[in-house]
Formats: structure tokens, sequence, C-alpha cells
């Protein structure tokens, strides 16, 4: 199972992400596009790319709607071409980058028209749009890899839709196990339905994790960056059929306290909301043997991935990656 690191761009600190996010050996790395929280990911993601030689560099998540699909598949083939084929597209409806604008999520049919759309521009194909037959030209005589599809899941209604249009769901449903399973099987059977083969997609899951040998501290720092996917978790009124339904009520309860203006932030008060039972289940805080025996059951479900969600918004910095840097030099390897 892959080990990435999720984090939001800092003005100034791509190349530093990109040199010890390397060094912590995790294998790729993803940036939030929230163009109002962070600078533009794309040019961020570029710079990652030149002073980087191994990771996967791609988008945790971008949206169809804030980038016309067009101007995504322009920048993630652009990034492909300039990382030597290390570029992944991460996806999905929206969520801050649209409320930041005083937008809502994309349609799940608004969402998968454009999936279709940008999966043809990756591919370098035509694609219609409106009376225009369109592709992305310029990159049609590079001969680049396609650019994969990641899709962030937490329903059913997208998880459909990803069977249909991803290289790779991207699960945001927590840390637990059961939980995990149960939405792996549901995106296999939905790959099933949408006539392809399972084993030609991969499965990856977002997971919120911090290492400290103080769990309270772990939870403390974790506490922001929870709030965001436990809401995820409750967001589609179907939600329990991929995970559990007592995690779709505590993550329904926190929507409903949830702050867009403390987006992440652990003093939010659906950050506030999340009582220490339920941080413990959705993610993974404590020492370092604890986090590396929970990896190893998420690995053991069949996993491709898991990109990690290191903590909160506004933390400090050093704090912040001396659990980065302990997740990639001892508990990737304990779990193994």
């Amino acid at each position: 199972m892959d080990v990435g690191l999720l984090m939001l761009g800092y003005p100034g600190k791509a190349r530093e992400i990109a040199r010890r996010t390397e060094a912590a050996g995790f294998s790729h790395l993803a940036l939030g596009d929230t163009q109002n929280l962070g600078p533009e990911t794309w040019s961020q993601l570029m710079l990652a790319a030149g002073t980087s030689s191994s990771i996967r560099l791609g988008t945790g998540v971008t949206n169809t709607t804030t980038r016309d699909v067009a101007v995504t598949a322009s920048a993630a083939l652009a990034l492909q071409h300039e990382s030597g084929g290390r570029a992944f597209c991460g996806v999905g409806r929206g969520d801050s980058a649209l409320a930041k604008i005083g937008m809502k999520p994309a349609t799940p049919e608004a969402f998968e028209a454009d999936l279709a759309h940008l999966r043809a521009y990756l591919a370098g194909e035509s694609t219609a749009r409106g009376a225009a037959t369109s592709r992305i030209e310029w990159s049609a005589s590079l001969g680049l890899p396609r650019v994969p599809i990641e899709v962030a899941v937490s329903g059913p209604k997208v998880l459909e839709i990803a069977a249909r249009h991803a290289d790779a769901f991207v699960f945001c449903v927590g840390a637990d196990a059961k939980t995990l399973e149960r939405a792996m099987a549901g995106a296999h059977d939905a790959v099933v339905r949408a006539g392809r083969d399972p084993a030609a997609l991969r499965y990856g899951a977002f997971v919120n994790c911090v290492v400290d040998d103080d769990v309270v501290r772990a939870r403390t720092i974790a506490r922001g960056g929870v709030s965001v996917f436990a809401r995820f978790a409750g967001w589609s009124e179907g939600a329990s059929e991929l995970g559990d339904p007592a995690l779709r009520s505590e993550g329904r309860s926190i929507a409903q306290r949830y702050e867009m203006d403390r987006h992440a932030q652990a003093e939010g008060e659906g950050a506030r909301a999340l009582d220490d039972a339920h941080v413990d289940r959705f993610a993974i805080v404590g020492p370092v043997a604890h986090a590396a025996a929970r990896m190893h059951e998420l690995a053991k479900l069949g996993l491709d991935f898991v990109t990690i969600a290191p903590g909160s918004a506004q933390m400090d910095w050093e704090t912040g990656w001396k659990s980065i840097e302990r997740i990639g030099n001892e508990v990737i390897a304990l779990a193994r």
C-alpha cells in the first residue's frame, strides 16, 4: 500500500513541501485546490515537480466548477510533461473552493458530464462541447501517458459515477477498517455494473493521521482536519450504504455546526463537536506503534494507497512536520 501526503499550498513553501515529502519516503503528494485558502495549486505542483524526482504529484482535490475541465486537463498534462509522467488529477464535486465564492457543489449529473469530458481531454481525444469539437491540441505530439483521474467518493451516487469514469477511487469515509472494507466492496460491485474490470482500477482513501506519543496532543493537532472528512462522511443521504451509520450520524451533526470561515481549523465549532471516541475511530492518532497497526489493517484490506491528511489548518508548521516525518520514517516501515 502506497502512503502519500495531502497538504494545502503555502506561499513560498512548495519546493520545501516536495523535498520533505520525498525525503520522508512518501509515494505521492496531493495539494488541495481552494483558491481562497492557498496559492494556485497547479503552479505550486509545477514548483514541486522541479525539486522532486520520484513522488507522484496531483490535486487532492480540484473540482469541475471553478475551473473548466479543459483548463484542468491542460494544467494536468503540463505537469505530466514537466514531471516526467508523475502527475495525477484528483477531482471531486467541490467543497471549500466553491463555498468561499458563494457556490454549491456540482450536481451529480453535471459532475459526471464534466468527468467524461476530462477523461477524453486527458486521453488526447476529442469531446463535444456545445457546437465545438474540442481537444487539448498542444499535447498531441508529446506522446504523454494519460494522466489518471482519482475521484473523491463519500456517497453512492459519486461511487457509481467514479465506477464509470475514474481510474481510482479515493474514499472519504475515515480510517475505520470495517467502514473502508464496506466501501471497497461497494466500489467493486459498481465497477462490475459499469462493465469494467475491478482489477483495472485503484482503490485509495484519505486518512487523517497524526503521530505523537501523547494521544491527547495528537487528537488536538488532528481535530480540525478530522472535522473536514467527518463532515464529508455525513453529507450524503446514502452514505451509510458505503460506511457506518453511526459515523454518518456524527458526520451530519458536525456538518450542521460546521463554520466554513474556520475550515479545517481545530477551533471551529464543527471540530469542537467531535468527541474523542469519534476522533480515535475515524482518524489514526497516537504513538508510532498504534499508527502502524492501524495502517497495517488498511493494507490488509487491499487498498492500493492512502493519502494522509496530517493535521489542521493554522497548526504550527514544524509541529505538523514532526508528525509527518515520523509517519514517513517510522510508521510506514513498521506497518509493512
